[in-house]
């Protein structure tokens, strides 16, 4: 009788939730993709071909049980579907809105391969958790026994949170230190509304500290309180503090060009009703100005995206090698094509002019011979440079650790020859006894996915190594 639901991708074609025309969408803040309506969701779900090694299933880091909870919510079954989706992600309704799916589930889908468009994954599991936190299913976390142990957790991020959430259902007492005003980390302040609309990591905020997480915010680490108290305060530390140190260009230091982490934190602040100096200046304001991104990620979709709809005259976006292989989502790509974004393919900046910006300086490039990832290594064609007039100028090259030894005055805290904190594979131990390591500051800039997926991990580890100080301290 189930099966009778699914397997419908030859008969029905696939069908994103409505999006919201570019001339509306650009006035504001509001994700531009509707929600799908519970029967259109039953019947994208439905396309799914239940396949029997499922690579959906198998390319997403949180190996989410897709067609099962896919199945359920084609079945109408959504309080089912919604709890097979959560029990192995922390965080759905996020994933399902910042997650390129393009490049993990949907791109792998099997139906995708056979040329009958992907299943919404990504759409169907957004839909799903917004429903459960609408009906009341998602319940308060209320650990069946408290644990006199405590973790102290260094960075509000979805890593750091995820650990938080999986600590506190085991009784565990769990505080959270953040150089922020709110938690969230990047999920509030680095991604734009029009992605992720802020209410929806707010109402994960309450739920973890109505559960009983504590959080510490505005407390920078290394200057408020020492990372030797927060250990002597606690059973186990994880770091979870993310990548913030944006990449530079030299001298790119004249008035006028920002870093990408300082413009879209002013712009988010500014959409929480916040007092923003720079952004009231107009240092951090793209109104009025003629606007160049230089980068080719997420983060360069989420500034020129986030200029437009600020009212810049004109936006450009500068990316050394073509469109095809450019990192960012190539979903992102055309949504910013859509609402009024240039992109300059086969440019770099090559410096500025104006001590006050008026311009950067591009050189023009081709494609050379593939680099040890395989890429095409881009080389600059000789006479060819330019200028492209501007007034602002944002930097989205990426960004790296901070030194957190030197800044924390940490004795022993490993890292690696990139600055990354040295951790344990699936487990995040770091070379100092009962300190964990997750997230970005382990691997590099990565994806939100993966961030929860190591604060999983590390939570399991730290429930481990507690349970064996609880043997230990018995004996």
């Amino acid at each position: 009788m189930a099966g009778q639901k699914m397997l419908k991708f030859t008969q029905i074609g696939r069908e994103m939730p409505e999006k919201r025309p570019p001339n509306l969408r650009k006035e504001d803040f509001s994700e531009i993709y509707a929600e799908y309506a519970l029967e259109k969701a039953e019947e994208q779900a439905a396309r799914c071909s239940q396949c029997g090694v499922p690579y959906c299933q198998s390319h997403c880091p949180l190996h989410n049980n897709i067609p099962d909870w896919l199945r359920l919510t084609a079945e109408g079954r959504l309080q089912e579907a919604y709890e097979v989706s959560q029990a192995t992600n922390t965080f759905p309704e996020i994933c399902g809105r910042i997650c390129p799916q393009d490049r993990l589930c949907e791109g792998n889908c099997v139906i995708e391969q056979s040329g009958h468009g992907t299943v919404t994954i990504g759409s169907v599991e957004k839909f799903i958790t917004d429903t459960a936190f609408e009906e009341g299913w998602v319940k308060p976390i209320r650990p069946s026994m408290e644990r006199s142990e405590s973790v102290g957790i260094i960075g509000a991020g979805p890593g750091g949170l995820a650990a938080a959430d999986m600590l506190r259902r085991q009784g565990v007492q769990v505080t959270v230190y953040d150089r922020y005003d709110r938690g969230g980390g990047l999920l509030t302040y680095g991604i734009p509304g029009f992605k992720l609309e802020k209410d929806v990591v707010m109402q994960r905020m309450a739920q973890l500290e109505d559960g009983g997480v504590q959080f510490v915010l505005n407390c920078d680490v290394g200057e408020d309180l020492s990372f030797d108290a927060i250990r002597g305060k606690h059973d186990a530390v994880l770091i979870a503090t993310g990548v913030y140190k944006t990449r530079d260009l030299p001298n790119s230091h004249a008035e006028g060009i920002v870093s990408a982490i300082d413009y879209l934190t002013a712009s988010n602040r500014k959409s929480f009703g916040d007092d923003v100096p720079e952004f009231e200046s107009g240092e951090l304001n793209a109104e009025g100005k003629r606007v160049v991104v230089i980068g080719g990620g997420d983060t360069a979709m989420d500034c020129v995206r986030t200029a437009i709809r600020q009212g810049a005259t004109s936006v450009k976006c500068l990316y050394r090698r073509d469109k095809a292989n450019m990192p960012g989502s190539q979903r992102e790509v055309q949504n910013a094509e859509e609402e009024g974004v240039e992109f300059v393919w086969l440019s770099a900046p090559d410096g500025f002019e104006g001590d006050a910006v008026t311009g950067v300086k591009v050189q023009k490039m081709r494609l050379g011979a593939p680099d040890a990832t395989g890429r095409q290594t881009p080389e600059v064609i000789e006479g060819a440079d330019y200028v492209e007039e501007a007034d602002l100028v944002i930097k989205a090259l990426g960004f790296e650790p901070e030194d957190l030894p030197q800044l924390w005055g940490v004795e022993g805290l490993e890292v690696t020859r990139w600055g990354t904190i040295k951790a344990e594979f699936t487990t995040g131990k770091t070379s100092l006894e009962g300190v964990y390591a997750a997230g970005d500051i382990v691997r590099g800039a990565s994806l939100v996915v993966w961030a929860i997926r190591d604060g999983r991990d590390c939570a399991e580890a730290i429930l481990e190594y507690l349970g064996q100080a609880e043997t230990v301290a018995a004996e």
